[in-house]
């Protein structure tokens, strides 16, 4: 506290603290200049070796930069090895990543690691890991608040029947944005083709093991949501099957009423609470988490990919840009009857969080706490849209993958996918982005599914594995706005069936 003298009297004056949501643009901000710095300055490393070296090597060369990686060693039997890392992959002898060399040469990654990798690198693996420790809090309550939440939620409503009411209004938000986001992705890459008019070349071929089928993969989603072990989902965790078990404690204990009814209700109330508390601390690291997140991608994301896929990165970021700065903003004007400026203001601290850290599941707490604090949500609506918005509305996710699939069919065949293969793209992805889980990279592996519906060869996503972790941080941000958005219109149809019903 600030205290000022005046005539022998104190008075005192309130601290002035920044919001969080500037507090995390600060620590965005700090963490961007600081991994550019350590890029440009540090990403450079050529470094040759002939002590402490594994058994059985002689000397190593090791090359290192933001883009690409050379590693060279000397067996003691006189055998020269040379291995290539580079995220733009065009021949079988180059490796995308040095954990995909590891797997064929340890004794290569071991050296790269232990000698080679250069201080931008070695900086933002650090930054990885203590930004890690910030998510790791977040996933820590992620559980625990979803369960009190969403049983405080549907106990709040009142019925059965208001459940089933909430349920329909959510998924119908879900699934009509979502194809709205597909659309507008299909539309943009249609006028864009990035395939058609960047430089990118096709991917060297690329194992990917065997992908299920769209049909297997929502049969999975289906015995998901039926837990053969509550214990485990919520070890694992599975989020669907965390939510499907909780909706239907909640469900019952509404049948059964009464005083047992009553008691849950109080435990799931008291648990909340703490849950609550506990989670608006963890917040408050908010922008120091921020900042490591961000400074590990821009220290070792290197500026060449974005060259090579310009073209790609574009039609991706405008397609994202449409979607959540014009489509969302005039559904919570005309629907939810709120301001989308005000409305994103209060969600910054989540959409911040997420963009940093590419998991909707990891920035649940975090949107849950936004949504009912600052953006005036009831609990009962909250608890009910985004845990199961975080585990199957993907906007940014479908929307991305309709246009991965269309750029890669134009670097295949050199034209567009006629219409129906772009339905079959448009259909299918709706249906994929429900499987994805809401982690890093979970939309590559829904991708397959769509690649193989029009066609295509699967080791052609290769080409777009160099830009996917700074496009995930953008569609991250778009999946949790959309499913605040989605808190904005249920809340606001729900206060309207409140005012008809009271009228009637």
């Amino acid at each position: 506290m600030a205290r000022e003298r005046r005539r022998g009297s104190t008075k005192v004056l309130p601290m002035t603290r920044l919001a969080l949501h500037w507090q995390i643009l600060i620590g965005m901000v700090a963490g961007t200049i600081i991994g550019v710095a350590l890029n440009l300055a540090a990403s450079t490393s050529s470094v040759s070796v002939s002590d402490n070296l594994p058994v059985g090597i002689q000397s190593a060369l090791i090359d290192d930069s933001s883009d690409h990686s050379f590693i060279k060693y000397i067996r003691t039997d006189g055998v020269t090895v040379e291995r290539a890392v580079d995220p733009l992959a065009k021949d079988e002898q180059t490796f995308r990543t040095v954990e995909e060399l590891g797997k064929v040469d340890p004794v290569a990654a071991e050296l790269y690691y232990s000698h080679g990798q250069s201080m931008a690198k070695q900086c933002g693996g650090w930054f990885k890991k203590i930004g890690g420790l910030f998510l790791r809090m977040l996933q820590m309550v992620a559980v625990p608040l979803i369960v009190t939440s969403l049983l405080t939620g549907i106990l709040g409503l009142g019925g059965a029947d208001d459940v089933g009411r909430m349920f329909r209004r959510t998924i119908l938000y879900y699934v009509a944005t979502s194809m709205i986001a597909i659309t507008t992705g299909l539309v943009v890459v249609n006028i864009v083709r990035p395939g058609l008019n960047g430089n990118a070349a096709p991917a060297k071929p690329h194992a990917t093991g065997e992908a299920a089928s769209l049909g297997e993969i929502l049969f999975q989603q289906v015995e998901a949501m039926i837990p053969s072990n509550p214990i485990a989902a919520l070890v694992e965790p599975n989020f669907l099957s965390i939510i499907a078990f909780t909706i239907a404690i909640g469900l019952f204990t509404l049948a059964v009423g009464g005083e047992t009814s009553q008691r849950i209700a109080d435990a799931a109330k008291a648990g909340f609470e703490v849950m609550m508390a506990m989670t608006t601390a963890i917040i408050k690291l908010a922008p120091v988490g921020v900042f490591f997140l961000i400074s590990y991608v821009t220290a070792t994301q290197g500026p060449s990919v974005f060259k090579a896929l310009g073209w790609y990165v574009l039609a991706v970021t405008i397609a994202l840009a449409i979607h959540a700065c014009i489509t969302l903003p005039l559904i919570v004007k005309f629907v939810a009857k709120r301001s989308p400026i005000e409305f994103a203001k209060a969600m910054s601290p989540a959409l911040l969080t997420a963009f940093s850290s590419a998991s909707s599941n990891g920035t649940l707490p975090l949107t849950m706490s936004s949504v009912e604090k600052r953006a005036g949500i009831s609990n009962k609506t909250g608890s009910f849209v985004l845990p199961l918005g975080a585990t199957i509305n993907m906007d940014g996710t479908a929307l991305y993958e309709a246009i991965a699939v269309l750029f890669i069919a134009q670097l295949h065949f050199g034209q567009n996918l006629p219409l129906t293969q772009q339905i079959i793209v448009a259909i299918t992805a709706l249906l994929a982005s429900v499987g994805a889980a809401g982690i890093p990279h979970a939309g590559l592996v829904m991708m397959v599914i769509i690649l193989q519906a029009v066609g295509l060869p699967i080791e052609m996503q290769g080409i777009i594995l160099a830009v996917d972790r700074v496009l995930d941080m953008a569609r991250t941000s778009v999946n949790v706005w959309s499913d605040a958005c989605g808190c904005a219109v249920v809340e606001q149809l729900e206060n309207s069936s409140a005012v008809l019903e009271t009228a009637a």
